[in-house]
């Protein structure tokens, strides 16, 4: 069975998948804080210490993207993007 053709029930409690390692610095935070989620403790190394953050903290959407891309890029390989990934690089 192709990873891409399983549903939900078909993976078990546990069970772990890998991906490519990503590094994230503060730059590359910043750059995509500034242009899709610009708050204070996102883009302000200064202003994100006073939060519960304790200092710069990347954008939910921004690791939620990058989680994305790991996983189209994964042996999971969604259906959807199956076909479109392969296009596009």
């Amino acid at each position: 069975m192709k990873i891409s053709e399983r549903y939900l029930e078909d993976f078990a409690v546990g069970q772990t998948f890998g991906s490519r390692r990503l590094r994230v610095d503060k730059e590359h935070i910043k750059a995509f804080t500034l242009e899709f989620d610009p708050q204070p403790f996102h883009i302000d190394e200064e202003a994100a210490r006073d939060t519960i953050f304790r200092g710069l903290a990347a954008s939910g959407w921004h690791t939620a993207a990058l989680t994305m891309r790991l996983l189209v890029e994964s042996e999971i390989e969604p259906a959807a993007a199956h076909t479109r990934l392969h296009r596009l690089t």
